[in-house]
């Protein structure tokens, strides 16, 4: 479900912090959401809405840098801002390579704690509308026949119409046809978007089996003949096609 009021999660073992946070972001217009540990936050549902997450490392539970960097991971849209009582900068540079987008010393600063939680929410909204997007494409591709998908991912590398029938052993009026109704159920308006729009699925590397079946095939085909005509007394080596061979460009209709 899409929510679209920002919320701010507070993790904090000390209740009365977690009740003036609570006030403060209240009345800033923000949802508060507040709990005493990381294992109580990460137990909550998923919101789909920009957010963040206050939290104090320190827990006396569990090792506070572990799950910080789990919820980093997990949790992309949820910007975390550590909070902690001590200036030991060891603690700081640990908070930041696990996942941290901003570091803030109790007691808290209310205009330096807006600030960061705005900042946090506006990169919560960016990364939802990125993946909103990536989910929107994703709808698009999965709607593509599988043939579709050979003839975009050949499309994408540059490949010529020509180019792509030779290596899917299609005519090219059909690679044409297809390629059309790829430009159509990704809305791509021109082949340089449609590129950016595999890049943003990250979609795989052509499969090297794709390439140019006929001429393995044929290869394979003129070997197997040279080996009979070999029991005849002919030179396997005068019809035998090597592998290099398989690999041009030659390409039967």
């Amino acid at each position: 479900m899409l929510h679209s009021s920002p919320t701010i999660f507070v993790v904090d073992p000390d209740p009365a912090v977690r009740a003036s946070l609570e006030v403060v972001i209240r009345r800033t217009g923000w949802t508060p959401e507040t709990f005493p540990t990381m294992a109580d936050f990460l137990a909550r549902p998923r919101r789909l809405a920009p957010s963040c997450l206050l939290l104090e490392i320190m827990s006396p539970l569990r090792d506070g840098f572990d799950l910080q960097q789990r919820i980093a991971t997990e949790r992309r849209e949820t910007p975390i801002i550590v909070i902690s009582g001590q200036s030991d900068v060891s603690i700081t540079v640990r908070a930041m390579k696990a996942g941290a987008v901003e570091f803030l010393l109790k007691p808290l600063v209310n205009s330096l704690f807006l600030t960061a939680c705005a900042d946090a929410i506006a990169r919560s909204a960016c990364i939802l509308q990125q993946e909103a997007e990536r989910l929107e494409l994703q709808r698009r591709y999965d709607s593509l026949s599988h043939r579709e998908r050979e003839v975009m991912a050949l499309v994408v590398t540059g490949r010529l119409n020509k180019q792509v029938g030779g290596a899917l052993a299609i005519s090219e009026i059909t690679v044409k046809a297809h390629r059309g109704k790829v430009m159509r159920k990704m809305a791509a308006d021109s082949l340089a978007e449609l590129v950016i729009m595999a890049i943003r699925l990250r979609l795989p590397p052509e499969p090297a089996n794709m390439i140019r079946p006929t001429t393995a095939r044929l290869a394979g085909a003129i070997n197997r003949t040279a080996t009979e005509f070999s029991f005849a007394g002919v030179s396997h080596d005068s019809l035998a096609v090597s592998q290099p061979f398989a690999r041009t460009n030659t390409f039967v209709q």
